[in-house]
């Protein structure tokens, strides 16, 4: 078995290199590639990343998206199983061991990580109405799923999803933004797969930070796209 790690990137100058070297440093127990699709960053990423070692590095000519960027990098992977990263310091590459898991034992095909198989951090980061609405929208989102879909998902929005690049081989993503998480999950259980999900922490980042998706728009493009690829491929 191996592994690809895509890490979509856009204007993450502050943490890609941190990100990467965790990607390095992290217990990943099967051989891996790591992939790094640059979405037209404007800052000094490009800069950064003209100079690592240790990695495949792409660039896009502009900002397309994350989902372009993720379909570029499924495009240019040799693993047999493909895994999103996000370039920022929210999901620990430590927990890569944790998704693997179950596929190295033959209990599932597809693993994603979940954040959200708990109450809402009313005493952490959940505790500013940003991240409190964050948090219930994707678990509406993860609920809308399960019910269209017929399995019970408590985070379909995660990053971390863990899938067999065959799966997805014959599926054509028409996702350019951050709809992708919706549509690949929506095509990946409409193909009979069964996600299975695995406890993940995150350290959300706020939108000070540079946080990018919108709660609001992209949360209404998500909906759109679970309802849509019910009906129609």
């Amino acid at each position: 078995m191996k592994l690809s790690i895509i890490i979509p990137v856009y204007n993450e100058e502050k943490t890609i290199l941190q990100i990467l070297e965790k990607v390095k440093k992290a217990n990943i127990s099967v051989a891996h590639e790591i992939i790094i699709v640059d979405d037209g960053s404007t800052d000094t990423t490009r800069e950064k990343l003209k100079k690592i070692k240790g990695a495949r590095v792409i660039f896009h000519k502009k900002n397309q998206g994350k989902g372009a960027a993720v379909k570029t990098g499924i495009k240019n992977a040799k693993g047999d199983y493909i895994l999103i990263q996000d370039a920022d310091l929210e999901y620990d590459p430590n927990q890569i061991k944790d998704l693997l898991k179950p596929i190295l034992e033959n209990k599932a095909k597809v693993v994603y990580g979940t954040r959200l198989d708990r109450a809402p951090h009313l005493k952490k980061e959940e505790a500013k109405h940003l991240f409190i609405i964050h948090y219930f929208g994707n678990r509406f989102l993860s609920l809308v799923t399960s019910v269209l879909y017929g399995q019970w998902l408590t985070d379909m929005e995660t990053c971390y999803k863990l899938f067999p690049k065959k799966a997805i081989s014959s599926i054509k993503l028409n996702a350019k933004g951050f709809e992708f998480e919706p549509e690949v999950t929506s095509k990946l259980l409409k193909q009979g797969y069964k996600i299975k999900e695995v406890s993940i922490t995150a350290n959300p980042r706020g939108y000070d930070e540079g946080k990018k998706i919108n709660t609001f728009r992209d949360g209404a493009k998500a909906l759109w796209s679970l309802i849509k690829y019910r009906l129609t491929d």
